[in-house]
């Protein structure tokens, strides 16, 4: 039911912001209960489909009513990015008034156990309130509704300490109870299902194995649930990997985001081997085979988006691990422009791509986003003029306009018999996986020579190293000479969040150990993130690329004709204008990109005699 009053009061307050203006307040008192209507409809679906229930009740707040008008600023400035007056703006200006402090709620950040067990999931859901941190004298509850003080009234008496209300937004205290309560539950649910006084099977620590229990049945509804919410918050927060690791007393569920892993859940370990069993079963792996590694992969979809997963299970001291990685199709195909390309060495790329024969080489060591980078050329080039073929160990994502092809070693097809065999499918680009041995080495000269336009990967810190790896291949040179086009050597390194970007400075010494010159006597300004909830207190949101781009002038064919070592072909290519990796990373640091730890972390500068 509507407060009127109140909802008069916060358009008031908008109004003397300059955020709104008189007619706007007479629209949202006028239409007010009717938008009220619209939105617990809406919210009771959502809730239900978050949180499972078919029975659910909702109130909606005067925040909501208002946000939903969707109205731009009459006067005033709104800051943080925002173009609308939204939900955090007015909660955000209420907690000003009010004298409250107001915290963005990351569930991240959040720690599961206090969330779940301040107090239960329907007094949460029924006063919109989660517990944020704890004290031995005090308990920080994120609340939405600011004048309910029966609610925190309750819970000082229940926890008999003092507790210390934080404004919060609605919509993200909801997610949280769903996201924590929800996934609560569905492990109370499975691990009173699972639960046995028989030892840990998967444990390497038992000193022996009984032969009588059955498999688990991973079909229950507890696990499917529990899965779906780890999936779900996966690509909610743009992970590229989930871990499942058992542990002696519990397993861990920990995220990969932005390459860096973070602890998310912990399940009680009665539930770990179902949740596998689950997981292999969606993969479709064998769920009784417990003692070897399996590969899997199976495609769910996220806000109407197809997802590609692909599975894979290892045995451990405590049972079995499996890792998820997760295959965005907004990631892995790009436009190149996004990758993190200065348009120099774009424009030097893109003439690479489109030539119509010859050899291009993407080298870097594992996780430094050569996948990213060949889908996303693949995608570029790619026409109904074009017979494109990958030849991949395995296929990481499957898509429609490339004709893919797994490599199979367990049957012989390697990479030396399916380049072979491609050649006789009529391919204009052929893009190679890795090249890993001389076979493959020399079957992908030849068809580059042929008249192919040949992608491939290599595993070296630089791009004139890759010229040294295929000969010590036994590439010979003067072919190598003849149809290599460009390399590309590349890292990646971690954005600065754009929200909470603020001006910093690097010391002389620190721009000292960058190599940057003229920095004798000098701080160097550049951009750190302070940490917010879009960044999940980082400071940093996403990745982009650093990029070595070598193409292949007079000077530098002759260099590799006359066996010339590494070290003059880079130095040449310096000479041409060339940027190393740590040159590029310097750039991105001048241009408020990135951090001097990540540039430092991401390349090693290599010393020229």
């Amino acid at each position: 039911m509507i407060n009127h009053s109140r909802l008069a009061w916060i358009l008031d307050l908008l109004v003397e912001h300059k955020l709104l203006h008189a007619g706007q307040k007479t629209d949202v008192l006028n239409r007010g209960p009717e938008q009220a209507r619209h939105i617990m409809l809406d919210k009771r679906a959502e809730m239900r489909r978050l949180l499972g229930k078919q029975r659910v009740s909702y109130t909606v707040s005067e925040v909501e009513i208002i946000a939903s008008f969707r109205f731009r600023p009459f006067e005033g400035e709104l800051g943080d990015g925002e173009s609308l007056i939204s939900e955090r703006v007015i909660t955000k200006l209420i907690a000003e008034e009010l004298g409250m402090t107001f915290r963005e709620i990351d569930p991240i950040q959040l720690d599961y156990k206090l969330v779940t067990e301040a107090f239960g999931g329907p007094f949460a859901e029924r006063h919109m309130i989660i517990a944020v941190d704890e004290t031995p004298e005090e308990l920080t509850v994120g609340i939405a509704d600011p004048w309910n003080t029966d609610a925190l009234a309750q819970v000082e008496r229940f926890k008999r300490k003092r507790v210390t209300p934080v404004l919060a937004l609605k919509s993200a205290i909801l997610q949280a109870i769903a996201e924590f309560h929800g996934f609560r539950r569905s492990m109370k649910a499975a691990a009173k299902e699972f639960s046995s006084d028989l030892p840990d099977l998967g444990n390497l620590e038992q000193l022996y194995k009984l032969q009588s229990l059955s498999e688990i049945d991973a079909t229950d509804q507890p696990v499917v649930q529990a899965v779906w919410y780890i999936l779900n918050y996966a690509f909610d927060h743009r992970a590229s990997d989930i871990h499942v690791e058992p542990k002696r007393e519990e397993s861990f569920v920990r995220l990969r985001i932005d390459g860096v892993l973070h602890t998310i859940h912990r399940l009680p370990k009665v539930v770990h081997n179902a949740m596998i069993s689950r997981l292999k079963m969606l993969a479709r792996m064998d769920i009784a085979e417990r003692r070897r590694p399996q590969d899997g992969r199976f495609k769910t979809s996220h806000n109407k988006q197809e997802i590609e997963l692909r599975v894979s299970t290892v045995p451990t001291a405590f049972g079995e691990k499996v890792v998820v990685r997760v295959f965005d199709p907004g990631v892995l195909l790009q436009d190149l422009e996004n990758l993190g390309f200065f348009r120099k060495e774009l424009l030097a790329f893109q003439s690479f791509i489109h030539a119509s024969t010859g050899l291009i080489l993407v080298t870097g060591p594992t996780g430094s986003g050569k996948t990213t980078t060949l889908y996303s050329t693949l995608h570029t080039i790619s026409n109904p003029r074009l017979n494109i073929c990958t030849l991949e160990d395995p296929i990481e994502m499957v898509h429609e306009s490339f004709n893919q092809m797994a490599i199979q070693r367990q049957i012989g097809f390697d990479y030396g018999q399916a380049i072979r065999h491609v050649l006789r499918q009529d391919p204009d680009v052929i893009m190679i996986g890795e090249i890993r041995d001389a076979e493959t080495a020399q079957y992908a000269v030849q068809a580059a020579l042929t008249g192919h336009l040949v992608i491939s990967t290599l595993h070296t810190n630089d791009s004139s190293s890759a010229i040294t790896r295929l000969t010590d291949l036994g590439v010979e040179r003067y072919l190598l000479a003849s149809v290599l086009v460009g390399v590309v050597a590349q890292r990646l390194v971690r954005k600065i969040c754009p929200h909470c970007a603020e001006n910093d400075w690097i010391s002389e010494e620190q721009a000292l150990a960058l190599g940057i010159p003229g920095a004798d006597g000098r701080k160097l300004m550049v951009k750190t993130g302070k940490g917010c909830v879009r960044c999940r207190g980082t400071g940093y949101r996403g990745r982009t690329g650093l990029y070595e781009v070598m193409p292949m002038t007079p000077r530098i064919t002759r260099l590799i004709q006359d066996g010339s070592p590494a070290q003059d072909i880079k130095r040449e290519s310096l000479n041409d204008g060339m940027l190393t990796l740590r040159d590029y990373g310097i750039k991105k640091l001048g241009r408020g990109e990135t951090t001097y730890e990540e540039v430092l972390a991401a390349t090693d500068e290599v010393k020229l005699y």
